[in-house]
């Protein structure tokens, strides 16, 4: 099992990160705010079904903006090359983000155009699909997930791509110091790349 992490406490210059928002307090949060605290960590084969309960009512079927449905075996093959960051409260998983490489989703259509578009930089990886459950959204749980990727893979540019009508999304990312590419379209729906 990986290295475990309580969340959100990041000390970062004095300051801790919520969302985009600094919060001075040495690092610790308010009392309010400590309600919600999370153990980030890379997943581990166990959480396969939680990251899939999760995928699912994230999808577009489910009412959300989901671009891509991932099998239980890319889940797998991704968490076993340890790409997958997860965030539990009480033991459910309630958000992970993928940090993979881009061979790993060569298959996958919308990637293909989007690297078309936006041609990769050396050692690029693809961020994403990063999904939160709807009840742990806005308090700073994709914020932890994204310093613990980007811990684990120091130095690294990456590439993502939102949906252009996905505002909260852009919004979170964008907050997280991510700077858009510009946009492309793949099927009838438009994107927007990112990277940092």
């Amino acid at each position: 099992m990986g290295q475990k992490r309580t969340w959100p406490k990041t000390k970062i210059r004095s300051e801790t990160i919520v969302e985009g928002s600094t919060v001075p307090y040495g690092g610790l949060l308010p009392y309010h705010r400590l309600q919600m605290t999370y153990d980030i960590s890379l997943a581990t084969l166990d959480d396969i079904l939680g990251i899939l309960a999760l995928q699912e009512v994230n999808l577009p079927d489910g009412g959300g903006t989901l671009s891509v449905r991932l099998t239980s075996d890319w889940f797998q093959d991704a968490i076993i090359e340890k790409s997958v960051i997860v965030g539990r409260r009480e033991s459910q998983v309630v958000g992970y983000v993928v940090g993979s490489s881009l061979a790993a989703n060569a298959q996958v259509s919308i990637i293909q155009t989007m690297l078309r578009s936006f041609p990769p930089a050396p050692g690029c990886y693809l961020y994403g699909p990063i999904c939160i459950a709807e009840t742990e959204r806005g308090k700073g749980l994709a914020s932890a997930m994204f310093a613990e990727l980007r811990a684990r893979l120091p130095g690294r540019p990456a590439m993502l791509f939102i949906r252009a009508d996905n505002a909260p999304s852009l919004q979170a990312h964008r907050k997280m110091g991510m700077q858009e590419l510009g946009t492309f379209a793949s099927g009838d729906v438009l994107y927007v790349a990112l990277t940092y």
